[in-house]
């Protein structure tokens, strides 16, 4: 085959009406095709990305100073070693930061009386210590939703609880505002002790709503006691830390940082509890794998009760200092709007992550308490902010960064499938699901031979076949039926003899033994040269549709 000019073998023999030269159909070169097929199309950026943080060259095998600080089994900085690809050099790197932005926070929040304006001072100062407090409060129930996984709705009526009795015993036995976060403790225990033998049996649904009945319970009971106040709204006298003495602006300023205290010391507890042996064992052994738990010798049940009794605790001294703290305590602690307002922080920050319940109760403070101006429409907010994060966010403010990596690699995977420049017709789904690679290197070849045979259809290819279906064809054309005759059995097309020699009929092979194979079309053809062209036309039509 020389230009457009197909040299006939048959003249060579001597074959009787073999011309030497005949005209061939004008086809592009198979070559050209395939190159403008396998070639990338795709914009090359420059590889690799900005780091806007340093990395510094590592030190041989000692990577780090494997340094933790107790008592627990974290390091202060999780340092990864690797070898860059580009420069062939050992680099060290930060592989969890948030360590970093922790103290941030902090150093930011200590030094944030420094930099209120003057005409907000008490208001900030009063919100930042409600903050501080309901902070120590998330992070307890943090604690048991998130590592125990026990759906307890009861955490502010320990609190509750513990802020009533403190601050009874505070009025009428006189006992000073040290007493009180210890006492509270005590009273944390046995409510704790009380509402955790349920939890052996009960377990999701159905323990939220014997809980949420219990601080229903304690509600409804404060507020018909006499002892407690029913008369004045709540209990009120108790000792506070706070000397009456200074001024107003002194007095927010030690409470400020006095709460600080105690949300430092309910992320200390957090830490511990979730970073040790506890917080593995619950790790170990989530939901629906307990027998496995209980096979390996986990006790998955003791761990989760003892992780909500010490929570409890916790919950009770907050309940105490929260009575100093304010000198008393309101019915509103057992409300349901103030549940309501707790599980929006744990929601809303993402359940299962300490920095959740701190920015979730955060957001929930500055809205409730500093635009207090803006009457229910705050709450009208805080509900939509819910709403959207339980509607479009998996894990929730937290968990944006893995959501939005998990969304873009999926939007990788299909600009992937769907880029023709590279061919090839298995999704990256599939082709990592499949054990023979081959098939997906015979995939994409499969897919580069159907668009170069596309180029080679044409009406004089067509009418080339249909006056001769049978013996030897142009170039162009003996490509085409060869690839026609190499394609499985299922559901190849051949034709069957009505009527032999007379009536021929167009079928679809099976492809499997002893089943015979399906009816095309009721179209009938007089002879054997026309079914096989009505083969070919069927044939050519799929691969164009290919």
């Amino acid at each position: 085959m020389t230009g457009n000019v197909w040299r006939n073998p048959l003249h060579v023999w001597g074959v009787e009406g073999a011309e030497k030269d005949v005209p061939s159909i004008p086809y592009k070169n198979h070559q050209d095709v395939w190159d403008e097929t396998t070639v990338s199309k795709a914009a090359m950026l420059p590889v690799g990305r900005l780091r806007y943080y340093w990395k510094w060259g590592g030190h041989g095998a000692l990577t780090w100073p494997r340094v933790r600080y107790w008592p627990t089994r974290r390091r202060g900085l999780s340092i990864r070693s690797a070898y860059n690809p580009k420069t062939m050099r050992l680099e060290k790197t930060i592989a969890d930061k948030r360590p970093i932005w922790w103290v941030l926070g902090l150093i930011a929040f200590m030094l944030a009386p420094l930099v209120m304006p003057a005409a907000y001072q008490n208001t900030l100062l009063t919100a930042g210590a409600t903050f501080a407090i309901y902070a120590a409060i998330n992070l307890c129930w943090m604690l048991i939703i998130g590592t125990a996984g026990i759906y307890s709705l009861a955490s502010y009526a320990v609190v509750g609880v513990a802020a009533f009795g403190t601050s009874y015993l505070s009025i009428h036995l006189g006992l000073p505002w040290w007493a009180l976060p210890l006492i509270g403790a005590g009273i944390g225990l046995v409510a704790g002790l009380i509402i955790a033998i349920p939890a052996i049996r009960l377990d999701g649904f159905y323990y939220a709503l014997l809980t949420i009945g219990l601080n229903e319970l304690c509600r409804v009971y404060a507020l018909q006691s006499k002892q407690f106040g029913s008369s004045t709204g709540g209990l009120y006298g108790a000792d506070t830390y706070i000397p009456q003495s200074w001024d107003q602006y002194d007095q927010s300023l030690l409470a400020y940082y006095a709460c600080f205290l105690v949300m430092l010391g309910g992320l200390a507890l957090y830490r511990v509890i979730d970073g040790r042996r506890l917080g593995r064992i619950l790790k170990m052994a989530p939901e629906k794998r307990e027998a496995f738990a209980e096979a390996t010798g986990v006790d998955f049940r003791r761990a989760r009760v003892w992780v909500f009794v010490i929570s409890s605790i916790a919950l009770g001294f907050i309940g105490g200092f929260y009575s100093a703290h304010f000198r008393g305590v309101s019915f509103s602690i057992f409300g349901f709007d103030t549940v309501l307002l707790g599980l929006a922080m744990l929601v809303i920050g993402g359940i299962g992550r300490a920095e959740g319940a701190v920015v979730g109760t955060a957001i929930v403070i500055f809205l409730d308490k500093v635009m207090i101006s803006t009457g229910p429409l705050r709450l009208m907010v805080i509900g939509l902010i819910m709403l959207g994060v339980v509607l479009f966010l998996k894990g929730g403010l937290f968990g944006i960064k893995a959501q939005f990596r998990a969304w873009r690699d999926k939007k990788k995977s299909e600009r992937r499938s769907m880029r023709s420049e590279k061919g090839g017709e298995m999704l990256p789904e599939e082709a990592t699901e499949t054990r023979d690679k081959d098939l997906i290197y015979w995939r994409r070849y499969d897919k580069m031979q159907r668009d170069f045979l596309k180029t080679l259809i044409s009406p004089e290819l067509i009418e080339e076949h249909r006056k001769k279906p049978l013996g030897q064809h142009s170039e162009p054309l003996e490509r085409v039926l060869l690839y026609f005759r190499r394609a499985p059995q299922v559901d190849k097309y051949a034709i069957i003899a009505v009527e032999p020699f007379k009536a021929f009929r167009i079928v679809a092979l099976s492809g499997q033994r002893g089943v015979a194979p399906r009816i095309v079309e009721d179209k009938i053809y007089a002879s054997q040269e026309e079914a096989y062209h009505g083969v070919f036309l069927r044939r050519v039509q799929d691969l164009l549709e290919s």
